[in-house]
């Protein structure tokens, strides 16, 4: 019985072990085939990225150096290597302001207001490297740039407040509020002026003064600034606006897209309801939050948006509606010109590459 259990188990073991021969062949050749295919694979990927690598526009694996040629209104600031990425999440950016590092640049950066004055000039005696871009910079209304013929052919970049900027940065921006951990916010109750303004540069071919002029004639308005020789302290700034029912966010030129601090600062974070003038409605409705400002357009004269600011003072129910945009929005406000810089390099690779602006005055002017 014992020689059968044998026989029996002898052709088994042979056929188990052909099977698992088998089986480790077919192993092999997957596991071979496997890895040639990741070899090719990677071979492929590899010469792709260094041949992207290569691009002097691509920024996926390497740093973009943005050279600030000089500081806006000669006012500096701490540069460090991971500054864009510690601070605004924007990887692969390197922000610098030593000159000797022209050579390696892929882009410097001008801010035009020392240009206009005279205090700093463009380095054109410099060579350019191949691929280098250089960049336009300001936060001014066009009626405060001077004539601009001379930089026809020289910029490829505009960086300012215009929506149709190669860079855009406003003065301020609303954000959506996140759904959670946001409390309603109350109406402020402390008012003890109808409209104010706060004013330094005063001129009388303004048209915010002229405007001014006949809506005082209407309605009070309280003043501050040096031209009343009324001047608040940064710190009592939006305190006193909050005082106020409204507030007059009149901008000192009129231009597009051109909306300052006067809306994103004053009013907003004053607290104070935006009576605002600048440019079109179109271009206040595009940035602002809804339903948060009355506009001087909006009115056939001057005297019929005094008697609404009057009648909507005493009209608890409606005047809290110009606040119901807080419970969904919140306003961000720009004045760190680093985060403005930083803000280069995660649009970067989207610009024209060949982009040279012939007749930049025109542009800055439309």
């Amino acid at each position: 019985m014992a020689s059968v259990v044998t026989v029996e188990r002898r052709p088994t073991a042979h056929l188990v072990i052909r099977v698992v021969m088998t089986v480790l062949s077919s192993v092999k050749k997957q596991l071979l085939l496997s890895f040639l295919c990741a070899l090719l694979l990677c071979l492929f990927t590899g010469w792709r990225d260094f041949q992207a690598n290569s691009s002097p526009y691509h920024t996926s694996s390497r740093n973009l150096t943005i050279l600030l040629w000089y500081w806006p209104f000669g006012r500096s600031f701490t540069l460090k290597s991971d500054l864009c990425l510690d601070l605004y999440r924007i990887p692969h950016c390197r922000l610098v302001d030593d000159r000797s590092l022209f050579p390696s640049a892929d882009v410097v950066v001008f801010h035009h207001r020392e240009l206009v004055t005279g205090r700093q000039k463009l380095p054109l005696d410099l060579q350019r490297p191949q691929g280098q871009r250089w960049a336009w910079m300001s936060l001014e209304g066009p009626v405060h740039n001077g004539h601009m013929h001379r930089y026809a052919n020289i910029f490829n970049m505009t960086i300012t407040y215009r929506r149709d900027a190669d860079i855009t940065i406003p003065y301020g921006q609303r954000l959506p509020k996140e759904a959670e951990g946001h409390l309603a916010e109350e109406v402020p109750l402390n008012k003890s002026f109808l409209v104010c303004w706060v004013v330094s540069n005063y001129r009388s071919r303004h048209k915010r003064s002229k405007v001014f002029k006949e809506l005082n004639a209407t309605v009070p308005v309280k003043v501050y600034g040096r031209w009343t020789k009324a001047r608040l302290t940064s710190s009592a700034l939006l305190p006193t606006i909050s005082r106020c029912y409204f507030y007059l966010a009149f901008e000192n030129s009129v231009a597009k897209d051109y909306i300052t601090e006067k809306l994103w600062r004053n009013a907003y974070q004053g607290g104070a309801v935006p009576v605002v003038l600048g440019p079109p409605l179109e271009d206040y409705k595009a940035v602002a939050p809804p339903n948060s400002f009355i506009h001087v357009d909006d009115f056939a004269s001057i005297t019929d948006l005094g008697n609404y600011l009057q009648q909507l003072s005493e009209d608890k129910k409606h005047y809290s509606e110009y606040f119901n945009w807080k419970h969904e929005w919140k306003v961000k406000l720009y004045t760190d010109w680093r985060e403005r810089l930083c803000n280069i390099c995660s649009q970067y690779n989207s610009l024209p590459q060949e982009q040279v602006y012939s007749d930049l005055d025109a542009w800055v002017k439309a």
